[in-house]
């Protein structure tokens, strides 16, 4: 039964490591990465679609991204919800075919803006992590009549060696995006 509450807290405090890190990705850089396009809702034909549904999204240069929608009659539909992002600072083309987006130099000070809100999407990824390590704890406290003393005194210090080994990989994953933050 420990084994259980054990094994489903790593499970969820895995999937929440990888959430934070799909988070970070979101937040731009200096450079144009294809991540910060996959989750922008694109309105097709009345219906919010994600764009990687709608389009092909590559990079080949530096800061240049090139969005190929599947169907051209969702051109201006791509175009328009890539303009609409407020955080982006980008002003997309489009050919007749593609969507051609090139990223802005990033000032100094947005670059600390970046920073600061990847911080706080950290935070929010370790309170979360928190959250299943006290749930997980209600669990095992819950089973104390069923098991020994010495088991749940166990249990409890695994859970804390789990949530502490995936805090620190959400650290690890803040540390990289604020360094790739701040690379000029």
């Amino acid at each position: 039964m420990i084994a259980d509450v054990l094994a489903e807290a790593g499970a969820r405090m895995d999937r929440a490591v990888e959430a934070a890190k799909e988070d970070f990705a979101t937040v731009r850089t200096g450079r144009a990465n294809p991540q910060l396009f996959q989750k922008i809702l694109v309105d097709y034909y009345g219906t919010p679609t994600p764009l990687a549904q709608l389009a092909s999204i590559n990079n080949p240069e530096a800061r240049t991204v090139i969005v190929t929608p599947y169907d051209k009659s969702a051109l201006k539909a791509i175009e328009q919800a890539i303009r609409d992002l407020p955080n982006l600072g980008a002003n997309p083309t489009n050919d007749g075919s593609i969507v051609r987006v090139t990223m802005p130099e990033l000032t100094e000070e947005r670059r600390k803006e970046y920073v600061k809100l990847v911080r706080s999407k950290g935070e929010d990824a370790k309170v979360h992590v928190r959250g299943i390590r006290r749930k997980s704890k209600d669990d095992i406290d819950a089973l104390k009549g069923e098991v020994g003393e010495d088991e749940l005194s166990r249990a409890e210090k695994e859970l804390d060696a789990l949530t502490r080994a995936h805090v620190d990989a959400i650290d690890d994953a803040l540390k990289r995006k604020e360094a790739e933050l701040l690379e000029v």
